[in-house]
């Protein structure tokens, strides 16, 4: 079948561009420039697949006045970074991704409200069982989705999964951000994966990186200044740049558009629509610093996405109320401060009661409802928690102790939890300071009873969390507060009447038949952990609390 193929570029500014690929012995084949900044050529081409690129005058700053240079297609879907080309596919006449088939798009997803999110680099979370040196892949991560619907996980949130140059990398800076990671698999292994995750009711956010760019991302070799800013364009954060920056700024009068909003918003609708994401976090939010742009392509990825929830996610460090306020521009935004105070106090460091209830309840902070943040112990920028621990010489069993602790304190906050993969279970390897240098999961530490132990105490936490709304809620009041004892108790709740009370030791000491007065009201009361009644009297409620634990009691 021999059909007629569109191939267009768009570069308003530039003079002359060529196609050259496979299907013309790599001849270049001249494009002509339209009046709405388009280079456009049509080829008729039977189906199948053909290697493609640019040859451009380029308007970049970098290069001679109009030197010719070649590009990868800014939107092509498929990359080979070694020849430096794109692949177009051809089937029934028309452009395809890939041929794959959706089954589950009927499964009901959670809403907002019920997640339990969980943090995975592809790479780095299979394949070290067999060999510490191979890569993960997607279809290597489809096989661990039966283990994280057992632990109750019903997110994950996926660290970038774009092309990029070499083997191992992180991939913060997106060089091709229509195209897929081809060591982690093919964009249909990727959607395989997706609607594996679907299948088991667990929704799929990709990592978004829209502030800045790879120095050679085709754009940039295109016309740098027609994309980017020609400087630092939040420069009050010297230290975290990371490559040049998109420029949201920038009104082309000529053509009525804005570039950069125009290139970004395109790749957010593809990625929903192609890919049926569930969500985006979008990576630093601080540097790129235009809320305006944000609300926008929010707004654009809802309406893209299909009929089912949607979740934008803000990376603001440090978290910030005002980029979750009801008007926009984003739904939440990870909770740095809930890290940063939390891990001081299982640790025996402080105790400082403002401080804990301010990341407990995030709305003396400014936000307005528990989805607004996403608590957390660790991320890929972040020690893992029994590293930080044991930075501070608390190894071992108390190690463990405080692990729990700190695991009860993230599921039953206000708040949506993630965890970092493989924190459930004690992973404790130092974070890599090199995006390069992988860091495997040691699925082996599963095996040693104390890391089987946390896992489990996780995954009874996190059924409580999705099982009980009280947990779900935006609701939270401390009614015992002790700083000579460093005790805090709280009870959550919700309209239906559902009740939880968490009472937190974090001393040292042992308290024993510790008074609980103005203790919550209800019917009958269970201890969540042992599952046996507790009497509450009329003057509360006497619990014996070991150094740095909790206790949880649930009304029934």
């Amino acid at each position: 079948m021999v059909s007629l193929i569109d191939f267009k570029l768009f570069a308003p500014r530039n003079k002359q561009a060529n196609l050259i690929g496979s299907f013309s012995d790599w001849q270049e084949t001249p494009m002509e420039k339209t009046e709405d900044g388009y280079f456009q050529t049509q080829l008729n081409l039977e189906d199948g697949i053909y290697q493609y690129k640019f040859r451009v005058q380029t308007q970049s700053p970098n290069f001679s006045p109009d030197e010719w240079v070649d590009v990868i297609d800014p939107y092509a879907t498929d990359v080979d970074e070694q020849q430096k080309i794109g692949l177009v596919k051809i089937k029934n006449g028309k452009r395809i991704v890939d041929d794959y088939s959706w089954r589950y798009d009927d499964i009901p997803l959670p809403e907002n409200e019920a997640l339990v999110i969980y943090e995975i680099h592809v790479a780095d979370f299979t394949g070290g069982e067999v060999d510490s040196e191979k890569r993960g892949q997607y279809l290597d991560t489809i096989e661990k989705l039966d283990y994280l619907h057992e632990l109750g996980i019903n997110a994950v949130e996926l660290m970038p999964v774009n092309e990029y140059p070499g083997d191992y990398n992180w991939g913060y800076k997106v060089r091709h951000f229509f195209a897929t990671e081809s060591s982690y698999g093919s964009t249909a292994d990727l959607k395989r994966l997706i609607d594996e995750c679907h299948s088991r009711g667990i929704r799929v956010f990709m990592d978004g990186i829209y502030n800045h760019t790879d120095e050679e991302c085709p754009l940039m070799l295109i016309d740098r200044n027609y994309w980017y800013y020609e400087n630092m364009h939040y420069p009050e954060d010297p230290e975290n740049y990371w490559g040049p920056e998109f420029n949201y700024d920038n009104y082309d009068e000529k053509l009525d558009v804005k570039p950069a909003w125009k290139y970004v918003g395109d790749v957010v609708r593809f990625w929903t629509q192609e890919y049926h994401i569930d969500g985006i976090r979008f990576d630093a939010v601080r540097q790129l610093a235009n809320f305006e742009f944000l609300h926008w392509l929010a707004t654009q990825a809802k309406k893209n996405a299909v009929a089912k929830p949607f979740y934008n996610i803000a990376e603001h460090i440090p978290d910030t109320s005002k980029v979750t306020t009801p008007e926009g521009p984003l739904d939440a935004c990870w909770h740095e401060s809930f890290r940063y105070f939390i891990i001081p106090h299982i640790c025996g460091e402080k105790f400082e009661l403002d401080h804990l209830k301010q990341v407990l309840n995030p709305r003396e902070q400014g936000y307005k409802t528990a989805t607004n943040v996403i608590n957390y112990l660790a991320t890929h920028d972040r020690e893992r928690l029994l590293r930080e621990l044991g930075n501070r010489g608390i190894f071992d069993q108390a190690a463990f102790t405080r692990a729990k602790l700190a695991a009860v304190l993230l599921m039953t906050a206000v708040g949506t939890p993630m965890l970092w993969m493989g924190e459930e279970f004690g992973e404790y390897k130092r974070k890599s300071e090199k995006v390069t240098e992988p860091r495997k999961i040691a699925w082996s530490l599963l095996e040693n009873p104390e890391n089987r132990d946390l896992f489990e105490y996780y995954k009874k936490l996190i059924a409580l969390r999705k099982h009980n709304r009280a947990l779900q809620s935006d609701n939270i009041e401390f009614f015992a507060e002790d700083a000579q004892k460093k005790l805090l108790a709280y009870v959550r709740w919700d309209e239906r009447g559902s009740q939880v009370v968490v009472v937190v030791n974090f001393s040292k000491q042992n308290l024993a038949g510790y008074h609980l007065a103005n203790f919550p009201t209800a019917d009958h009361w269970q201890d969540w952990f042992t599952k046996t009644p507790v009497k509450v009297g009329k003057d509360g409620l006497v619990a014996d609390l070991e150094p740095y634990t909790a206790k949880i009691f649930v009304a029934s």
